[in-house]
């Protein structure tokens, strides 16, 4: 990885990681031969991406159907994350050694301190609140990764001081060879079984975050959970526990919810290890705004309060949405791609709710709703059927109408799906776009 000259280098998926990727290659790695390749024709690219081939003629583009077919004709390959790595081409790849990704490319460059957060759900909040605590510091702080940014390109501004906050998805992972001197798991649970073998592979590319650390590094960790569990027992690094931990806030943040209170707590156990003050980790988390799509009030229309929690992409973070908000919670929008996942969880949760209204999108809507009337039967619960209406929707229009249809003044509708976005909507944040405005546009045409 030291030495790219003469070496002809593929970037593999050209969206803004690919991009940031080719414009690291073409500053520093000038010898080397580089080229793109994405499934999308040229015409369907991003424009900054057009416009950087466009400036870089030499580099040559694979596009459309036949992309992967150039993976044979190159050394290296450097992998998008939203690749899937069980394509037979990729796999080949693979198995010849010839994939790395820009993730390992930065570990291997990167001159500062990298703390690492991963889990399947919480990383974005435990990574922002991480990154606002260690702003006290007075040190060069950077928040790359999943959260949007990707990381190559912040290569320059680094020294040895720098700090790089990095949220770090399972596809970033997967096939890592060195872990980051600071790693936190915040929790794991199923999810991405469509890219996935199975639940096991998921896990083991969660796993790189700690595998390759040292004793001179740290793992904070989730000791409620099994699965952190046999990650923490494997690793040699220097454990915390945070479900253990004990860690009083003197100031009351602005984030809801119990998973919250915990993301807050990994930001302190990582301010005190940075030589945080206590006074500054409690005024960086009393003034941290929650981020959009995450249980976030999106505001209240006729009189209904209304939550958007698109990120919910599996059932656990929507069954702890519900327990959050508590009794008003009258109304649930829930359901989406199908990804295996099970619903037992939340269809538990839905019978111990107040819930009066269950609006479901297609295809995981048909399955939660079986799933509540096996539960209810199982447990004996069936009169709470009666109580409950179930409405299947295609379109965000449809679910808002009935909201407003069904919920009362004074009670909240929670957008919460337990399902990944893909199918109707681009992704979990046009989801949550796509209630907000519907909200606001159907209020407005109904008061």
């Amino acid at each position: 990885m030291d030495n790219y000259s003469g070496k002809k280098i593929l970037i593999l998926g050209f969206a803004r990681e690919g991009t940031d990727s080719l414009r690291y290659f073409l500053a520093k790695h000038s010898a080397a031969e580089v080229a793109v390749a994405d499934r999308a024709e040229i015409e369907a690219l991003s424009k900054p991406a057009r416009e950087l081939l466009a400036r870089n003629p030499c580099v040559r583009f694979f596009g459309g159907i036949d992309y992967l077919e150039s993976l044979k004709n190159y050394d290296l390959i450097v992998k998008s994350p939203g690749i899937p790595i069980h394509l037979h081409e990729v796999e080949d790849a693979y198995r010849q050694k010839k994939i790395i990704s820009q993730t390992e490319i930065f570990f291997k460059k990167c001159p500062g301190t990298i703390i690492g957060v991963t889990g399947t759900k919480g990383k974005s909040t435990t990574a922002s609140i991480i990154c606002q605590i260690l702003k006290k510091t007075g040190k060069k702080i950077f928040l790359l990764g999943n959260i949007g940014e990707p990381m190559l390109s912040y290569l320059d501004a680094a020294d040895k001081e720098t700090i790089f906050v990095c949220e770090l998805s399972a596809h970033q992972l997967y096939n890592l060879r060195q872990s980051p001197h600071i790693a936190v798991i915040t929790n794991i649970y199923p999810e991405h079984l469509d890219y996935y073998r199975d639940y096991s592979e998921y896990i083991n590319a969660k796993a790189n975050i700690a595998i390759h650390q040292s004793k001179k590094d740290y793992l904070i960790y989730n000791g409620k959970i099994p699965e952190t569990v046999e990650i923490a027992q494997k690793s040699i690094a220097r454990k915390i526990d945070f479900a253990k931990y004990k860690y009083k806030f003197r100031q009351k943040g602005k984030l809801a919810g119990d998973f919250n209170l915990e993301n807050a707590k990994i930001g302190a156990i990582i301010g005190r290890l940075m030589n945080v003050g206590d006074k500054d980790i409690n005024a960086a988390n009393a003034g941290f705004e929650p981020l959009a799509n995450r249980l976030e009030f999106a505001g209240s229309f006729r009189g209904i309060d209304c939550y958007n929690d698109s990120l919910s992409t599996i059932q656990e973070s929507a069954a702890a949405a519900l327990k959050t908000l508590g009794a008003r919670t009258t109304t649930l929008i829930a359901g989406g791609f199908d990804r295996g996942q099970p619903f037992d969880k939340l269809a538990a949760a839905i019978l111990e709710s107040n819930l009066k209204t269950l609006i479901l999108f297609p295809t995981t809507g048909s399955r939660i709703w079986e799933e509540v009337k096996t539960r209810a039967e199982f447990s004996q619960k069936s009169g709470r059927l009666s109580d409950l209406e179930c409405f299947f929707v295609n379109t965000m229009d449809e679910a808002v109408d009935l909201v407003f249809k069904k919920t009362k003044k004074g009670e909240i509708c929670l957008l919460s799906a337990a399902s990944a976005s893909f199918g109707g909507f681009a992704d979990y944040a046009d989801r949550g776009n796509r209630f907000k405005e519907c909200l606001f546009k159907k209020s407005a045409y109904n008061e």
